[in-house]
């Protein structure tokens, strides 16, 4: 067998299972419980990576610490799946987009016919899209889980939730209001209108969400950007424990949402009713994103991460630091 023949998803597969089987002593049966495949779909899997030479006392493929980094993190936060890229030294944009990639066929294994996926704004769910190649077309609804920024098209929520529609072929439900409002009162009222209540109810039904996790301090701390607010306010919000954003509300280290008034100015649905959808997807990368994937994990507000190697290292060693 040809290994040009097959290409880096086939690969990782491949490897995932030789890994269980020879290094972890997983059954075969087991392991197709596990990836949900069939046992002989794990049984020629076998027989390929024995024929092109991954197999002999070791497995050999690089690819094994990426999982330790998976088995690690599942099991300190306790998540259904976790996903670990290469890092690309001195490319964050080619990281992005092997991250991207990954969430991306994380993504399409996890949806079905009929579903409706609930998604954020921000870099890497545009990343997830551009690499979308389904193999089918999709039944499905994408609505947004938040209000919209203008501006740029990485934070236009209608425009995410079209693009990804349209590669998957199915239709998009669009929000016609901000994500930020001038005050609570009137975030009261938006959130009463009957166009606004509408997607905010479908986006809690949805099967799977995908959302990313956003920095508050760093040159990457795109928050600020939606909702400018003085560097002396930002000192005092990350000196009060805030070390993430999600759907737009503040996070703390501990996982719990800030009492920042700012939390209740979001047309935005609450990160503790996303949590109710059965599938959610977490995805950040680089290392002003490794407090933010900490605190939306401590929270348990996703159950499924996406993230490259060196943030997943970071994160680890970080906790060792705070055990």
């Amino acid at each position: 067998m040809n290994l040009g023949a097959l290409n880096s998803e086939q690969m990782r597969l491949i490897a995932r299972v030789l890994v269980m089987h020879y290094e972890e002593g997983h059954s075969q049966a087991d392991i197709a419980k596990e990836l949900e495949l069939s046992t002989a779909k794990v049984n020629r899997l076998m027989k390929q990576g024995r024929e092109l030479g991954m197999v002999h006392i070791t497995i050999k493929t690089p690819l094994v610490r990426l999982f330790d980094l998976e088995n690690a993190i599942s099991k300190r936060w306790n998540l259904k799946k976790c996903l670990v890229l290469p890092t690309v030294e001195g490319s964050p944009e080619i990281t992005l987009n092997e991250v991207g990639k990954g969430a991306a066929n994380l993504l399409l294994n996890s949806i079905r016919d009929g579903d409706t996926i609930a998604i954020s704004g921000g870099k890497t769910i545009s990343a997830i899209i551009e690499n979308m190649l389904p193999e089918q077309a999709y039944d499905v609804t994408v609505v947004p889980m938040t209000g919209g920024i203008q501006g740029k098209h990485y934070t236009d929520v209608n425009h995410i939730a079209t693009s990804m529609a349209e590669r998957l072929n199915g239709k998009a439900t669009l929000i016609h209001a901000p994500l930020h409002a001038a005050s609570k009162e009137e975030r009261d009222i938006i959130m009463s209108l009957q166009s606004v209540s509408t997607v905010m109810d479908e986006a809690h039904r949805a099967a799977v969400a995908v959302v990313g996790l956003g920095a508050v301090v760093g040159d990457n701390a795109t928050y600020y950007e939606a909702h400018p607010v003085s560097e002396e306010d930002r000192s005092a919000l990350y000196a009060s424990g805030v070390r993430s954003e999600l759907l737009g509300h503040l996070v703390k280290e501990d996982g719990s949402l800030s009492d920042s008034d700012l939390n209740s100015r979001l047309v935005s649905l609450s990160p503790e009713k996303m949590v109710k959808i059965p599938v959610c997807i977490g995805v950040a990368v680089g290392s002003d994103k490794v407090e933010p994937i900490i605190a939306a994990l401590n929270g348990s507000y996703v159950n499924a991460l996406v993230t490259d190697e060196q943030t997943a290292a970071a994160m680890l060693e970080k906790e060792k630091v705070h055990a």
